[in-house]
């Protein structure tokens, strides 16, 4: 009972914050014909999500851990709702980036409350099993918001569908507020002093920074790639339509789905076997990078089995988290998380705009639409695999060896 009462809310919120991130993939292309936006111009306005969902990392795990996830999540899935009504009447780039910000904030909190509120009702054996339940109800968020949301294109308009959105949002909102239980003599946290302190030893740690980049560059790019500039790649690229585009994309989140699963179910059976979690995550991102230059450079013409090979590998970028957490004391792992979080989040507004950007000024300058995408690519692929070598050449396997060896 308490399971159902505590996870189907959440999973309902982070299922609706994942399809906004994911939605402008897909209908990208009609905002750009119906408001005259560019590459830059479709970047920043989608990005702007990220940056507002970003920038409420820091202050988030603070609130959570003071007024608790019911109360926290409840309160901003309501500005969720309302940029989704403002979304949906925006006639401008200006309007509609503010929509998109007041839902990249509303939904900021959906997957830090859901673990902050596993663990606090369920021990810990228990939460990599939710972490992995959480994550595919995200990921289904992803996968409706690609061949499902073209659909619904064809027979209501992408405004109608943000209305339809909004009334969703503040349904999950009063659901959770009313089902999800605050767990007893856990309001009365430390001062706001001593919170704010624990952010600055967070990110003053040298272990922080071992995992930062690759937050920043892969997991952030990943975004940057799955919520926009994939269906762009598809279309501008390889010359697909929209539709095409969304299969290509509903066969990478249906991949990631099963990916998130795997991961729940046999990452700890591993770790018990000798595979440390730390070798899942450097695996997973070294495929992730093999396949996204296999995708640049088009030299295997399967472009269903390399993009769903794209998102499988991505989706161990989420092994990060509990690997960089791992290096602090555990009443900071909410703090850690959520500030590794902000740089995730920093990462896929920056290269999202970025790349956009890139796209435009490499047009600008002669070249065509599709070597200024497959440019762009090359940049991201670049970054992502100095993050990569980042971790290995500054130790971080160090952290699974200290964890295993040193805490008895």
């Amino acid at each position: 009972m308490l399971w159902i009462r505590l996870f189907l809310p959440f999973a309902g919120a982070y299922f609706l914050s994942y399809h906004f991130r994911t939605a402008n993939a897909v209908i990208g292309p009609l905002l750009s014909d119906e408001l005259s936006l560019g590459a830059a111009d479709l970047g920043l306005l989608t990005s702007t999500y990220f940056l507002a969902f970003g920038a409420a990392q820091v202050p988030l795990g603070v609130l959570l851990d003071r007024f608790g996830p019911r109360r926290v999540e409840a309160s901003l899935l309501l500005i969720a709702a309302a940029g989704a009504a403002v979304f949906a009447c925006g006639e401008t780039i200006g309007v509609l980036a503010v929509g998109r910000g007041m839902i990249g904030l509303g939904v900021s909190a959906c997957l830090m409350a859901s673990f902050k509120s596993f663990s606090q009702w369920f021990p810990l054996d228990e939460q990599a099993s939710l972490t992995g339940w959480i994550m595919t109800a995200g990921t289904l968020g992803a996968l409706a918001a690609s061949a499902p949301l073209d659909a619904a294109l064809h027979v209501a308009s992408w405004r109608e569908i943000f209305f339809v959105l909004c009334a969703l949002t503040l349904t999950v909102a009063g659901w959770l507020f009313l089902s999800v239980p605050d767990k007893p003599g856990t309001l009365h946290p430390e001062p706001f002093s001593a919170q704010w302190a624990g952010v600055r030893q967070v990110l003053s740690s040298r272990n922080f920074w071992r995992f930062a980049p690759l937050g920043f560059a892969q997991i952030g790019g990943f975004m940057a790639v799955q919520s926009l500039w994939s269906s762009a790649w598809l279309i501008q690229v390889n010359g697909y339509s929209r539709s095409l585009a969304a299969d290509h994309l509903a066969a990478m989140s249906l991949a990631m789905v099963l990916a998130y699963i795997l991961i729940g179910l046999l990452s700890t059976g591993l770790v018990r076997r000798g595979i440390g979690t730390i070798y899942l995550l450097g695996g997973g991102m070294s495929l992730s990078l093999l396949t996204l230059l296999l995708i640049i450079t088009q030299a295997v013409d399967q472009n269903y089995l390399l993009w769903m090979g794209y998102g499988v590998f991505s989706s161990f970028g989420t092994l990060a988290y509990s690997q960089m957490s791992a290096g602090f004391p555990v009443a900071l792992s909410g703090r850690a998380n959520s500030t590794f979080n902000l740089m995730v989040f920093l990462g896929a507004f920056g290269l999202q705009w970025g790349m956009g950007v890139l796209i435009e000024l490499l047009q600008a300058s002669g070249h065509s639409t599709e070597i200024a995408h497959r440019n762009a690519f090359a940049v991201l692929f670049v970054l992502q695999a100095m993050a990569c070598l980042w971790l290995i050449f500054t130790g971080g396997c160090a952290v699974e060896r200290d964890k295993q060896g040193g805490s008895g």
